[in-house]
């Protein structure tokens, strides 16, 4: 006896396929804006391009055979990206979640406090540079004028001037920027955390530390590896706070790659070195983020069968 041989379609039920057309329109819409663009970007790191003439010219590696052998500038921003990453990774994330921590208590205001400490997020970069340099100005800005109104003016530092500080200077504003973004995240987790354990975890002598580590913690870690991740994509994609205050300068001292392949492209119009520096940082997100998405599943696997 012979089957009839089903195809694909018979076995996708009547569900299924509703969730196919659904999502269609925003497959369409990612595959247009998103997938395209990065595969274009992909070809062109092997080309040659001014970003005018309509013909360009195949070079294959010798655009990433150039930033790696023959650009320092794509060095230095290397390097500056990886320490503005390892920052944003630990800073805004720990402040977030001690915010959270506050205010999830029962204070007053408390909605009003939110707001404002979320307000940022919603700020443009652009304007959130400008309103930071304006602070940073030596003569003008808020810190100098604090400084010298309580008689420390002899101690006021080029803040976006200084080579081995300015780097350090445009993170501050980039934290206080994206703190509020973690808190609302971790608010959101400890919504979650069930009030039965805490108070069974107090009843049995446990310190408000040991709720902490034993009990919340625990209760947050799919919260915790989303905002890691969000930051870590947020933390390479770092462009406009920087263009904004000091556009990669003192001597390319906070150049980061994302604003590096931008002046390339838009400024030298060297469209194919831009494109192989952008890729190069596609392949850096790839490689940190997969690794650490299959350790946390991997671990909170092994938890869930130890519990």
């Amino acid at each position: 006896m012979v089957l009839p041989r089903r195809s694909w379609r018979d076995g996708l039920t009547s569900a299924q396929a509703q969730g196919w057309i659904l999502l269609a329109p925003a497959l369409a819409i990612y595959a247009g804006f998103a997938l395209y663009p990065m595969i274009e970007v992909f070809v062109l790191s092997f080309q040659k391009w001014n970003g005018l003439s309509p013909a360009r010219e195949f070079v294959g590696f010798a655009n990433y055979i150039f930033i790696f052998r023959d650009d320092p500038v794509f060095w230095m921003a290397l390097g500056n990206t990886v320490i503005w990453t390892a920052l944003a990774i630990v800073i805004p994330p720990i402040l977030g979640f001690l915010l959270a921590l506050a205010l999830n208590q029962a204070l007053p205001g408390r909605n009003a406090l939110r707001a404002v400490f979320y307000l940022p997020v919603v700020i443009a970069p652009i304007a959130v540079a400008t309103m930071w340099k304006w602070m940073y100005d030596p003569f003008f800005g808020l810190f100098s004028t604090l400084l010298t109104d309580i008689g420390f003016q002899s101690f006021i530092p080029d803040w976006l001037g200084n080579r081995r500080i300015a780097l350090y200077s445009i993170f501050a504003g980039y934290v206080w920027q994206h703190a509020g973004f973690s808190m609302v995240l971790f608010l959101a987790g400890l919504q979650g955390v069930s009030d039965s354990l805490v108070e069974a975890a107090r009843m049995d002598g446990a310190s408000r530390f040991q709720v902490l580590r034993y009990v919340i913690l625990p209760a947050l870690r799919t919260t915790t590896t989303v905002v890691v991740v969000l930051s870590l994509i947020q933390s390479l994609r770092a462009f406009d706070i920087v263009y904004g205050m000091t556009l990669g300068g003192p001597a390319q001292s906070t150049q980061m790659l994302a604003l590096w392949a931008f002046t390339q492209s838009m400024q030298i119009h060297d469209f194919g070195r831009g494109a192989a520096v952008a890729v190069v940082l596609l392949l850096m997100t790839i490689a940190v983020i997969i690794p650490y998405l299959l350790w946390r599943a991997r671990n909170d696997k092994a938890q869930g069968r130890s519990a």
